[in-house]
């Protein structure tokens, strides 16, 4: 099912309907019924810094929304952490896992920490698009907004050998991104919306676009705002009982896909990292729940569609 979205003055309208009762049923590679994506969000580095941006990020341990204006060393640091302990304490946890996962990286994060795009490309995992830098693109120009992204996928292909094949902006795109994105020609799918548990079609100008639903509900976001999550043992019960829910859910509709979102700089903190090992344990003793990456996702999606297009003809 394709949904049109054919720019109107420069927007996207709203579409409130998708599949409606109609969702299509699907089984995932291996026969599982539930397709949990692990992301990883790698940002630290790119983040707004005073030494850079004459501005400080707000999404250090306290997300405190006005700051004096003067460098915030406090926050730094704490980026810091997720770059030099954090990523490398959750890394360890998916090595011993063996399980696959979903980087989502600012270019910029990469460059100033290669050993984390070497140890992606050692593991196999795919490789979202994050922006050049953890930037709130829809304060950019146009002309900014299309030079950082053509910019972040030079850096990409310098420091990790190869360019993203999805995209998320931080937190929300411009209404430009989504035309960017086609007219760059070498994305498979984009993820910035979050408007649905299993991927879609949208006919943007012409262009068939395939999007690959994010999310902001099973994120690690939540310890830092509220009502959020008090404790780790809160993040880990929250994606069990969507996990259980979503396995017996599949027996009346069909396969779904679960996005579960994650920060070095938060997860990586030895608690919450414990969160996690319990969230991977869950999934991997349910039966019909597996571990799969973005972009593994984008293509079983893809050959669905194609094999109904064909089957229809």
């Amino acid at each position: 099912m394709t949904t049109d979205t054919r720019l109107l003055g420069g927007e996207q309208p709203r579409d409130f309907i998708g599949y409606g009762p109609d969702v299509p049923a699907v089984t995932w590679p291996g026969g599982a019924v539930l397709a949990v994506n692990l992301v990883l969000n790698y940002e630290e580095g790119a983040e707004y810094c005073w030494r850079e941006d004459g501005r400080n990020d707000n999404w250090g341990e306290y997300n405190i929304p006005e700051r004096p204006p003067v460098r915030d060393l406090g926050t730094e640091t704490h980026f810091e952490y997720g770059s030099r302990a954090g990523i490398w304490r959750i890394a360890r946890l998916l090595d011993r896992t063996g399980i696959p996962i979903t980087v989502s990286a600012c270019a910029v994060a990469l460059e100033r920490n290669p050993a984390v795009a070497r140890w992606m490309n050692a593991r196999g995992h795919d490789l979202l698009g994050h922006g050049l830098r953890w930037t709130e693109i829809p304060t950019l120009s146009r002309e900014e907004e299309e030079r950082q992204l053509h910019a972040a996928i030079a850096l990409y292909r310098q420091v990790a050998g190869r360019r993203p094949l999805g995209w998320n902006c931080r937190s929300f795109p411009s209404v430009h991104t989504r035309d960017l994105l086609v007219r760059e020609k070498g994305f498979l799918y984009t993820s910035d919306p979050c408007n649905d548990d299993v991927p879609y079609f949208v006919d943007h100008a012409g262009t068939r676009l395939l999007v690959v639903p994010y999310s902001k509900t099973l994120n690690d976001s939540r310890y830092l705002v509220a009502p959020g999550y008090a404790n780790p043992h809160d993040f880990a019960e929250d994606c069990r009982r969507a996990v259980d829910y979503l396995v017996d859910e599949a027996s009346e509709i069909g396969g779904r896909m679960l996005t579960i979102g994650i920060h070095a700089r938060w997860t990586g903190q030895p608690n919450r990292a414990s969160a996690l090992r319990d969230i991977i344990e869950h999934v991997q003793r349910t039966p019909g729940a597996a571990f799969m990456r973005r972009d593994d996702i984008a293509r079983h999606w893809m050959s669905i569609d194609q094999g109904a297009e064909e089957a229809r003809a």
